[in-house]
This record gives structure tokens, C-alpha cells and sequence, in this order.
């Protein structure tokens, strides 16, 4: 829902349909909202999900998640209000991620679990939330290290969680349809390499952006994040929707890499390469993940309606249409409007299809069945 609502407001300010004053420098409020609001509320939602399965604990529920949930919404609103003072907000904002890591590793600890990193991962994810907040306030300088350190940050969360289930649910389904040739690998040490470099092409963009070194170690990222890609043989699931989509993202994952090394070179605009990770890594691997976990989740099988297909297809739109504007080889603001567009119809269908199965009980097993 906030990434219906978010991107309208942003849209309305953009074009001009109401006063750009109803918000403090709406640019840098976008920024965070659609990073820190909608990314980091389904970083949240993946979480509070994947922990139970991990370790066979209880999920977290009733007053606590009521808890965690108030937190994020106060994120989102107190900004908006004359009591949003800078520090209060950044605390709230930033508190939201940090809390949740606190409660997610206790029960990783208590279970032994070795799913500690993740949980780091959203610890900073929640500093880098609240220094972008300061940073908004007027409160500290950072150099835009805020939402840059999240960017990066969530850049490796899913270069981590999609480096497990991509090629788990490919070789799965592969399977699945009696493949005979070689199945995707587990990860190994040429994973883990891939992983390392591009964790330090990253690290090189906070520290030095724009410089050559960052430039060639992000485009060596990119490269081999796509060599990485290519030995999960994703060509060989276009008929599922529901893997080819997760194929699709972490393909944008490694065309944004490669874009902010071009970017670092002045071949292409820093905003073009973001929006390549952000409206096409990002939002796909999220829009990919939550219609998968919620069919799961919720007793039903696992494939994708026309619905769903036809939201994969807008949220592609959405990124495509949003590089391109970039490139100025059309009108941008066309090019602006038709990813707005998209990319608010693809949240819209996500809320449509999944929205009552999500509200509604899980299905039993022989409603599953058909019997």
C-alpha cells in the first residue's frame, strides 16, 4: 500500500498537482520513502517470515508485531506532521529496523541458527535510515552516506537471500519437470567471490563515488553477478512466471551495477544506475517475492495468474520506462509518467489479487487439492 501511496504523492509533487511546500525537499522524502518505507517494510515482512523457517520457532505475532507495525506506520506519518521533528523521526524511523533486528536475533540465537548476517544486515539498514533522516533534518552532514549505505545494503541482502532461492526454486522446478541435463548448483566458493567483490565495489562507491577505482569494481561486480546468473539457466524456465520473475530481478541487480560503474565514468547519470537497482532490482525481487511467499503461505498452489503475469509485465514496464528517462532519448517526463503508471498498477494488482488471500484463512489441504 505505501508504494501506491508514497509514489503518488511523489507524482502529484512532480507534475505539479499540488504545492511542492506540502513536503521539506519532497526529492530527498521520496528517496527514503520508497528505500527505507516501502523496501524496508517488505526487508521487515521477508524477515518475520523467513526467521520461523529458519528456526522452527514461533513466528512473531499478536501484540509485538502490532508493535513493530505501529513503529513503521509513526516513520511514515510523524515526518508528515509539524511534530515531526528531525531527531524524533529519525529515531522512529531508523528504530523500526533495529528494534525488529533485536527481536529477530534473539530467536536466531536462542535456536542456533546461522542467519546472524542478515540480521546485521537490517541493524544497519535501520542506522543508515536514521543518519539519511538527520541528514533530511538539517541535523548532521553525511555526505549522502544515509541512503546510499542503505541502497548498498539492500543491493547485498538480495545478492545474499536471492543468491539461495534463485537457483533453489529453479533447480526445484527443473526438477519438477524431469530436466535431464545439469540442475543449478549450490553456491560455492565462485558465489562467494562474486559476493566479496561486490561487497567491495559497494564499500568503494560509499567511500569514493565517483572515482575509477569504484567504477572498475563495480562494473567487475556486475559482470559477475550476470556470470553468476547465467549458471542458474534461467532461459529454461520462461514458461514459470513465478521463478522466470525472480530471474528477471537479479538480472537488474547486475545491469545497475554495471550501470553506476558507467556512472562513474560519466557515460551515463548516477540517478539512472540507482533506478536501474531501485525500480528494477528492488521493486521486482520484492513484487517477485511477496506473490510467491503469499501463495505459499497461504495453502495455494504455486503458479501465477493472469493477474500476476500481468503485474511481472508492469513492474518491468515501470524500471524499463524509468532508466530510459534517464537516457534522454525521449521526453522524460512521458517516460516518468508511464513508469508512475506502471509501476502503481502492478502494487495495485499485487493488493487486488493477494490483498484477500493475505486477509483471509489459510486454505486446507484438500481446498488445495481440488477434492
Amino acid at each position: 500500500m505505501w508504494a501506491l501511496v508514497a509514489l503518488t504523492l511523489w507524482l502529484a509533487i512532480l507534475f505539479g498537482l499540488v504545492s511542492p511546500q506540502l513536503i521539506e525537499d519532497p526529492l530527498a522524502w521520496h528517496r527514503h520513502e520508497m528505500l527505507f518505507g516501502f523496501a524496508g517494510a517488505a526487508i521487515a515482512g521477508f524477515a518475520l517470515t523467513a526467521v520461523p523457517n529458519w528456526t522452527g520457532r514461533l513466528p512473531i505475532a499478536g501484540r509485538a508485531l502490532a508493535g513493530l507495525s505501529g513503529l513503521w506506520l509513526m516513520g511514515r506519518i510523524v515526518p508528515l506532521t509539524t511534530a515531526g521533528h528531525p531527531v524524533v523521526s529519525a529515531l522512529l524511523d531508523g528504530g523500526f529496523h533495529v528494534v525488529l533486528a533485536f527481536v529477530l536475533g534473539r530467536e536466531i540465537v536462542r535456536s542456533g541458527n546461522r542467519n546472524l548476517p542478515v540480521v546485521a544486515i537490517i541493524a544497519t539498514f535501520g542506522i543508515a535510515s536514521t543518519l539519511d533522516r538527520f541528514e533530511m533534518g538539517g541535523v548532521f552532514e553525511f555526505g549522502a552516506t544515509g541512503w546510499r549505505g542503505g541502497l548498498a545494503l539492500v543491493v547485498m541482502l538480495i545478492a545474499l537471500i536471492g543468491g539461495r532461492i534463485v537457483p533453489s526454486f529453479t533447480r526445484n522446478w527443473l526438477a519438477s519437470q524431469k530436466f535431464e541435463g545439469r540442475l543449478p548448483a549450490q553456491a560455492d566458493r565462485f558465489d562467494l567471490a562474486i559476493m566479496v567483490l561486490g561487497g567491495l565495489a559497494l564499500l568503494s562507491w560509499l567511500a569514493l563515488p565517483g572515482s575509477l577505482a569504484s567504477g572498475w569494481l563495480l562494473l567487475g561486480a556486475g559482470i559477475g553477478h550476470t556470470l553468476r546468473l547465467a549458471r542458474w539457466q534461467g532461459w529454461r524456465c520462461a514458461s514459470n512466471a513465478l521463478v522466470a520473475i525472480l530471474h528477471m530481478g537479479y538480472g537488474w541487480l547486475s545491469a545497475g551495477l554495471m550501470l553506476l560503474g558507467l556512472a562513474a565514468f560519466d557515460l551515463v547519470t548516477e540517478t539512472l544506475a540507482v533506478h536501474a537497482l531501485t525500480t528494477g532490482a528492488i521493486a521486482t525481487m520484492i513484487l517477485a517475492v511477496m506473490t510467491r511467499a503469499t501463495l505459499g503461505h497461504t495453502g495455494r498452489p504455486l503458479a501465477a495468474s493472469g493477474i500476476t503475469r500481468l503485474s511481472y509485465v508492469l513492474i518491468t514496464v515501470a524500471a524499463v520506462a524509468r532508466v530510459l528517462a534517464g537516457l534522454a532519448i525521449a521526453p522524460s517526463h512521458a517516460l516518468m509518467a508511464v513508469a508512475g503508471a506502471a509501476w502503481c498498477a502492478a502494487f495495485a494488482l499485487f493488493l487486488l489479487e493477494y490483498g484477500p488471500m493475505l486477509w483471509s484463512a489459510r486454505l486446507n489441504d484438500h481446498r488445495v487439492a481440488g477434492t
